[in-house]
């Protein structure tokens, strides 16, 4: 798939041309996975562009940063202004942003010590699992590859290492055919997607699995569990089956990148309806709803 890169990016405390930001091949962050990183979007809106929960995917990048001992040398107010410096020296409006802090070239070997680099990056994307998904949805299909189990890697930090999984997941569901995997968790129960939360429906109540079923805490999660209770709908947080996804009358995957992204079928068994059922649509006029207006953003998170 091509490409297109964007002129410029934020690198160590300066706004450079794209081509200009780079990494030596020792860095430790390359060897060992030792980066944390944030997934953030910025919309248009009826006020002008706007970055979707900026302060709070900040503070989730220092909190990551906090569990790997790894010290940020900039501020959050810093990297909040370098976010907006990358949009603006790219003309984005509507637009994708990735913060990376990664331990960089120093010494060798896994608790070498070694400076911390921030990169901000920002380009153009449309939904994340391909074009129209928002609308028809996508096919998926439990892993074979399970989540980590706890006390192993810390789920709840967005570090790069913890991809190596989401990887396997989403890779063997494209070489199977499907649209994305859903992954389990070192008990068999539920887990989340290579990169996404999920949400089943009963009887019109939102299903969610909890955080110490090997998952990131999302904050697209947290924002749709925000919308749906004050909505009047009920969201259960609890342990859910596998068979659970065979059962249940809607099912839809969530994320920055995802965004809300409903699921036609798993394993090739048909999901309620085959479609979005109304409480996907309507979680997904909810969330939408903040960036035409329709939705009144009453938390501030339209930055």
């Amino acid at each position: 798939m091509t490409m297109t890169y964007p002129d410029f990016i934020w690198h160590n405390g300066q706004v450079k041309h794209w081509k200009d930001a780079t990494v030596h091949v020792m860095a430790h962050g390359l060897h060992y996975g030792s980066s944390v990183f944030e997934g953030i979007r910025s919309y248009e809106t009826p006020n002008g562009p706007k970055i979707f929960r900026l302060t709070d995917h900040l503070k989730r990048l220092y909190a990551s940063a906090r569990i790997y001992d790894m010290a940020i040398p900039y501020t959050l107010a810093e990297l909040d202004k370098a976010c907006r410096d990358v949009i603006a020296a790219n003309n984005f409006t509507k637009a994708y942003l990735r913060p990376i802090a990664y331990r960089g070239l120093g010494g060798f070997g896994l608790s070498a010590d070694t400076p911390v680099d921030v990169s901000v990056a920002t380009w153009e994307m449309g939904a994340y699992l391909g074009a129209g998904v928002l609308e028809a949805g996508i096919d998926a299909c439990v892993s074979s590859w399970q989540r980590f189990a706890p006390n192993t890697i810390p789920a709840g930090a967005k570090a790069g290492g913890n991809y190596l999984s989401g990887q396997l997941i989403a890779r063997e569901a494209r070489r199977l055919g499907f649209g994305e995997g859903i992954a389990l968790a070192s008990t068999g129960l539920l887990s989340e997607g290579a990169g996404e939360n999920l949400f089943l429906v009963f009887e019109g109540a939102l299903h969610t699995t909890p955080v110490s079923a090997a998952l990131l805490n999302g904050l697209t999660r947290n924002s749709i569990i925000t919308l749906a209770r004050a909505a009047g709908i009920t969201v259960v947080e609890r342990d859910l089956p596998r068979e659970y996804l065979y059962l249940c009358d809607e099912l839809f995957m969530c994320g920055t990148a995802a965004e809300i992204t409903p699921i036609r079928s798993v394993d090739g068994r048909q999901v309620g309806e085959g479609k979005a059922g109304p409480i996907t649509r309507q979680l997904q006029d909810l969330f939408f709803g903040l960036f035409t207006g329709s939705t009144p953003d009453k938390h501030g998170w339209l930055e």
